[in-house]
């Protein structure tokens, strides 16, 4: 059995949201919990990479009205235009996902509770570590 994560970070890369869920489902559906409760006005775009490329994601970033910047999945037939210089900015999730995989308790998933993975990565243990 493995488990499967998905953060939303702000843009210093500090943990935002944070789901855990079964290693077999898919990213797609999980940006629903991931946006879920943000408040209007706090973020100008959401960035993600061609597993999220899905009609649901972007018409949520619109009722959001924020700009939604997602990668096209290889498979789409239907082409979408994407802001190339504003996807750039995806690498801060990227280097999120590298800071927390140093924690042995994150990188091998002993935790077995969402909340048990947040407290490892406070902004203020982030501090810490720089």
């Amino acid at each position: 059995m493995t488990t499967k994560l998905h953060a939303a970070v702000d843009r210093r890369g500090w943990l935002q949201r944070l789901l855990m869920t079964a290693g077999q489902s898919g990213d797609a559906p999980q940006v629903e919990g991931l946006l879920d409760g943000v408040e209007k006005g706090t973020i100008s775009h959401v960035l993600a990479d061609a597993a999220y490329d899905n009609e649901a994601i972007r018409t949520q970033a619109k009722r959001m009205k924020v700009q939604a910047c997602i990668r096209l999945h290889p498979t789409r037939k239907v082409e979408r235009r994407y802001d190339k210089v504003c996807y750039r900015n995806r690498n801060v999730i990227e280097r999120f996902f590298c800071w927390i995989k140093r924690y042995r308790r994150v990188a091998t998933r002993y935790e077995k509770k969402a909340a048990n993975f947040a407290g490892l990565m406070l902004p203020a243990n982030r501090a810490e570590t720089r």
